[in-house]
């Protein structure tokens, strides 16, 4: 909306892996004049790696989540998480 940096933004992803989408997705946010405070991200599932990369960037947001879990594997997937839940909605996999 044209009248984004007066307002509060919530931000939803439902898996926090990396961080990295987050953080360009925050960062689009930002250039379009909304002040860091007042971006509020969610998501369901958590990395500790992720949690740290978005809160290292952008440590004036707010981060609300569910869970955290272990770690992110290898394959950079939260572990244990739900599996990829991107291709699970869309793909139906």
């Amino acid at each position: 909306p044209p009248d984004i940096s007066r307002r509060h933004v919530l931000l939803m992803d439902p898996v926090l892996a990396t961080g990295r989408s987050v953080c360009e997705a925050i960062h689009v946010i930002v250039e379009k004049g909304v002040p860091p405070s007042r971006i509020i991200f969610v998501s369901l599932i958590a990395s500790p790696e992720g949690l740290r990369e978005v809160a290292t960037r952008f440590p004036d947001i707010t981060i609300v989540t569910t869970e955290i879990d272990h770690c992110l594997n290898e394959d950079l997937k939260v572990t244990p998480g739900v599996g990829d839940f991107g291709d699970r909605y869309w793909l139906g996999l």
